[in-house]
């Protein structure tokens, strides 16, 4: 950990005007982006008593070795600013102060010639009307399917529309009036089109005119004495007002609103938040996250900017306190939306009431969280104290690396990398390595860790050799380099001769300041390097779950590719390696001949014969197929060559390979 007071800047050289700061660590990784009316009060208050800071603060300021910052104009190009930079580097001091979920919402494509109603995840598309989020993805196939009765517009994809234009007949939905079938003709595209937006303007909240327009279809139906007709203008009635039930009406003005609600304690927050479309609960989302800011308005601030940065920003934006600057916020929300947006605190009536039920939400969640987690935080911190004082290391390892190889019997060698950082996964530093061997053709579990520990901690003397005040960045890019940031501590899935073979490649190396620990399965005891015995760690010790933690998930992770590369290399035929011989011909050379070794034994001109094949193709074909030696054919119970039998062949033969097929014991062998 760096003091603070070695990279305070002079509070002289601070500008006094808005902008964005950066702090850095001593690889010159990005930390922790923030944003300020005015730059020097805001980063004075972070080298004044650490002691007085808040928890993750105070730890952020130790860590970092750097700090920088931009000076703009205004505090929403500030906002901006910092969400871009929050977007591009992924500090690991910024809370997130969002759920990691993707809700779905019911999205109608009316930027295409026949729009289709769908359910859709993910970043909105321009064109197309979105309704939601909805908590789950029935509720809306649910909702959805009442609705068609009414609306039936078409939900197929584009690919079974086009089939069933080509074949003239309609899915099973035409067929039952849940699709006007534009695909056949039934409706042209605008009474198709009209239709969705008559779907449209019903899930905005335009509802009441429906059920009037139905009701009084049904009264004229009934007045003329065609009760069928009636009878089904009833059933869809029903159906709307299903529909509408599946809603809660909460505000009678049709609002369109976001209501947000906190409660907090020291360490964490626990966010509420109730989606109103057209006066009605169209959805409903909470989350707990760690707290970064002392007040209540600083997580809010940077709630809003986190949630709208990603998600669409409705009409209104309900609040239980301001931000410290509500009029920039509110700008920038305007700016994300398009049009015109409000945020504020709802003092009386129906919105307070609403903000009320969602508020003992949030303090239900908090506390129904601190129950089922207590003492996490305290775990982790706990579980990073023994590891350092059961290995004798001078800090804490806030960042560590395993490594584990996976393969049966030396085939498909692949290894894994994975990385915790404070005791958490981070997995966009996840790595995957195919082990080729070493010189002597070697890939053995010592062998494949040699090489996948030098390809890894190869890169930190590159890193070292550019120099610099931020070694770890490309200074033509900007970016961090390639595998820039060293790991406190480095794991192998292994017992003494992993641990060698990884201590060798640091002593090549030269590197001095990573600690090495093999983690063996066994008795789950630790190995250092050079040393006789390993290190016991109690069975309770929190050090002991982190680092079995580390080890399995590094082996999940080797497996998953492993089994990956296996079953790709499973469907490899023969025929594969043959230039110019593409699937048509291969499916036309197998359906003449049945199987890879009757066509090694065809001569080039019964395979010219084939559709599709030429002489020069026959002659290729034997060419290539002659210069591969067939293997020979095992009996699997006795271990025999036998000669006469058909040998197996991968791809299209692989059934014959079928009782060599390796068993789950064997798969799982390290």
């Amino acid at each position: 950990m760096a003091d603070p007071a070695t990279y305070r800047p002079a509070p002289g050289s601070i500008p006094t005007d808005p902008g964005v700061y950066r702090f850095r660590d001593a690889h010159g990784r990005v930390i922790y982006v923030g944003k300020a009316k005015s730059l020097r009060s805001r980063l004075s208050s972070y080298f004044q008593d650490i002691s007085g800071l808040h928890p993750r603060t105070a730890r952020m300021v130790r860590t970092g070795a750097s700090v920088e910052w931009t000076v703009v104009s205004t505090e929403v190009e500030a906002l901006q600013l910092e969400y871009a930079w929050i977007k591009e580097f992924d500090p690991r001091f910024n809370v997130k102060y969002r759920d990691d979920k993707s809700y779905p919402y019911l999205a109608v494509t009316m930027s295409e010639e026949f729009p289709r109603a769908m359910v859709m995840r993910g970043s909105k598309r321009k064109g197309t009307r979105y309704f939601g989020p909805y908590t789950h993805a029935w509720a809306i196939r649910e909702t959805l399917d009442l609705l068609l009765r009414v609306f039936p517009v078409r939900t197929c994809s584009n690919g079974v529309f086009r089939r069933a234009q080509q074949v003239g007949r309609p899915c099973l939905l035409g067929y039952i009036d849940k699709c006007s079938a534009p695909c056949v003709g039934r409706v042209d595209p605008d009474e198709h089109r009209a239709i969705a937006e008559e779907l449209c303007d019903f899930m905005a909240g335009s509802s009441d005119r429906f059920v009037r327009r139905l009701q009084a279809r049904m009264r004229e139906a009934s007045a003329e004495l065609d009760f069928e007709a009636a009878a089904r203008l009833r059933d869809d009635i029903g159906a709307l007002t299903k529909a509408l039930e599946k809603s809660a009406v909460v505000l009678p003005d049709g609002t369109d609103a976001d209501v947000f609600a906190l409660a907090d304690d020291e360490l964490e927050v626990a966010i509420q938040v109730f989606h109103v479309r057209g006066g009605r609960i169209r959805g409903q989302r909470g989350w707990v996250a760690e707290k970064d800011a002392e007040t209540l308005p600083e997580v809010v601030a940077h709630l809003l900017q986190r949630v709208y940065g990603e998600e669409e920003v409705p009409r209104e934006v309900l609040v239980p306190v301001l931000p410290d600057d509500p009029d920039a916020m509110t700008q920038w929300l305007r700016t994300r939306r398009g049009s015109h947006a409000d945020l504020r605190v709802p003092q009386r009536g129906d919105k307070r009431a609403l903000m009320e039920t969602v508020e003992r939400n949030a303090t239900q969640a908090l506390a129904r969280h601190k129950v089922a987690r207590a003492g996490d935080l305290t775990a982790r911190s706990q579980a990073l104290h023994d590891v350092q004082e059961a290995l004798g290391l001078d800090d804490a390892p806030l960042r560590i690396e395993c490594f584990d190889i996976s393969h049966i019997q030396g085939q498909e060698v692949v290894g894994s990398m994975v990385v915790f950082e404070d005791g958490l996964p981070r997995k966009s530093e996840y790595r995957r390595f195919v082990v080729r061997g070493d010189v002597d053709g070697r890939t053995d579990d010592t062998a494949a860790m040699h090489e996948v520990l030098t390809r890894r901690l190869r890169h930190l003397v590159s890193v070292d050799e550019h120099g610099g005040d931020r070694p770890g960045i490309d200074e033509d890019t900007g970016r961090p380099r390639r595998f820039a940031y060293p790991p406190n501590l480095v794991v192998v899935d292994g017992g003494a001769p992993q641990v060698a073979a990884a201590q060798a490649v640091v002593d090549r190396l030269g590197i001095e300041d990573v600690a090495l620990v093999g983690l063996a399965k066994r008795l789950e005891e630790l190995w250092l390097p050079g040393e006789e015995h390993p290190v016991i760690l109690p069975r309770s010790s929190e050090g002991l779950y982190l680092l079995q933690r580390v080890r399995d998930e590094a082996h999940r992770f080797a497996i998953t590719f492993h089994r990956q590369r296996r079953s790709k290399a499973m469907t490899v035929s023969a025929l594969d390696s043959v230039p110019g011989l593409g699937q048509t011909r291969k499916a036309a050379l197998l359906g003449r001949f049945g199987s890879v070794k009757r066509i090694r034994a065809a001569s080039v001109e019964e395979l010219a014969e084939v559709p599709g094949i030429g002489p020069a193709t026959a002659a290729r074909i034997a060419a290539e197929l002659g210069a591969q030696a067939p293997e020979p054919a095992v009996d699997p119970r006795t271990g025999e060559v036998l000669d006469d039998a058909p040998a197996p062949v991968a791809g299209a033969d692989a059934g014959a390979a079928a009782e060599q097929v390796p068993t789950r014991e064997q798969e799982d062998a390290r």
